[in-house]
């Protein structure tokens, strides 16, 4: 889920970043500030580029990121800034969770994913990573539930099947009506999306990596690997590409990508608890997501009091993320307040504290997109988040870095060919 449809080694760096060092090492790279280096350190260095990965959302960062920790140097960009506001990886929060109907490739990443989110929390002093945990409601008990908790148990990781008198007593602030079995992870919560994006391209850029604001043109090429890409008037050369885009991937390959990526509208509320109200606080109520509404509700207890988190993971409108207005209806907002009125009854007339639009960036099956430009063999293009992508960054990172340096293997479900143009 956008908002987030959301153990293993880590190999991340010991080095600790205070929140000052942080923020400076922002400030200096345009990532906070909205402004760009003024001397890249290749550029300053004299030196091209060994990759230019391109989009600085969670995908491109933890991308960059392994690039960089294995010795190559890296230049990163994006067009507005490391998880801007229009970005699917900005805003709030994500949820990260391992239930994936027993999907063992996206539950064994998840899995790992969590180790990188929670090694990366711990480096900075501000949370990136808040342990809430995971609850998933369904209408029906069924074999697919057994399944899957079989796979996670089998992976080491704490999963919980309750049932609705289980469900009644542990949270009284839900209406549980229609609910049969609910499933808790009791280690999964909320990644807080824009800080950790952010935090992890001042780690690059402090360890050396180059990040600069620049709006990259659709790239052009008639041979068959892409020498360079141009943007603002300049022209950029490395020895391999990456493209992390998002939502902006249909523009920058129209005849690659084109429909093979739809991005569509996803409205996100928050409202404000009672004052003195913490029953939708963490700890005292996890994330959450329900299978029994029509367009699967879920959503955050309120964190750093932000408001309780409400959103829709049925697809909305297509949506132009250059274009698209970002204000929510008055429809929308009634219709989620009737939800409330079902399922969170002592929410439903409280005040709207903050709205939002964000977008999926969807494909046809759900599947991640990465996979080599048919053309160009230096290039490659990553994306197809489909609104659960944002808590496989690290695993994604890894994986991409792995193909790219030629030592890992393609999946393929991820592949160009497995994606059709759909909308």
């Amino acid at each position: 889920m956008a908002d987030e449809k959301e153990a293993g080694r880590s190999t991340a760096s010991p080095m600790l970043l205070r929140r000052r060092s942080v923020l400076g090492s922002l400030a200096v790279a345009g990532v906070a500030s909205g402004l760009a280096s003024a001397a890249p350190a290749i550029a300053a260095q004299g030196a091209r580029a060994d990759f230019i990965v391109v989009g600085a959302g969670v995908f491109g960062a933890w991308t960059a990121w392994n690039l960089q920790r294995r010795g190559n140097r890296v230049l990163l960009l994006d067009a507005w800034g490391a998880a801007h506001n229009r970005a699917s990886s900005g805003g709030e929060t994500r949820l990260i969770r391992t239930e994936y109907a027993g999907n063992e490739l996206y539950t064994r990443w998840a899995w790992a994913s969590l180790a990188e989110w929670q090694a990366l929390s711990r480096r900075h002093e501000t949370p990136i990573f808040h342990p809430t945990g995971a609850l998933y409601i369904y209408p029906e008990d069924g074999a697919k539930i057994d399944e899957s908790i079989a796979l996670q148990r089998g992976l080491g990781i704490p999963i919980d099947k309750l049932t609705r008198v289980q469900l009644d007593q542990r949270w009284p602030q839900i209406d549980f009506d229609g609910i049969a079995v609910g499933v808790m992870q009791p280690t999964m919560g909320a990644l807080m999306a824009r800080r950790s994006v952010q935090n992890l391209v001042a780690e690059f850029i402090a360890a050396g990596g180059t990040y600069r604001k620049l709006a990259v043109d659709p790239p052009r090429s008639d041979a068959s690997t892409l020498a360079s890409i141009g943007g603002g008037g300049e022209t950029l050369s490395a020895d391999r590409f990456v493209f992390a885009c998002g939502p902006w991937l249909p523009k920058l390959f129209p005849e690659v990508v084109g429909g093979r990526i739809v991005p569509t509208r996803q409205d996100v509320f928050f409202f404000a608890p009672g004052a003195g109200d913490t029953r939708f606080e963490a700890p005292h109520f996890p994330a959450w997501v329900d299978v029994s509404s029509k367009d699967l509700h879920y959503g955050f207890p309120d964190i750093e009091s932000r408001g309780f988190k409400i959103a829709l993971d049925g697809h909305g409108p297509k949506y132009d993320p250059d274009t698209g207005d970002r204000r929510i209806s008055d429809a929308a907002l009634a219709d989620v307040r009737a939800y409330l009125a079902r399922r969170f009854p002592a929410l439903a007339q409280r005040p709207l504290a903050e709205e939002r639009v964000c977008q999926y960036e969807n494909s046809d099956n759900g599947h991640l997109l990465i996979d080599r430009h048919p053309q160009w063999a230096n290039c490659w293009i990553v994306g197809g988040g489909s609104g659960h992508g944002f808590k496989h960054g690290p695993m994604v990172g890894r994986h991409v870095a792995d193909l790219v340096l030629g030592t890992g293997r393609a999946e393929p479900d991820f592949a160009l060919a497995a994606h059709k143009v759909h909308g």
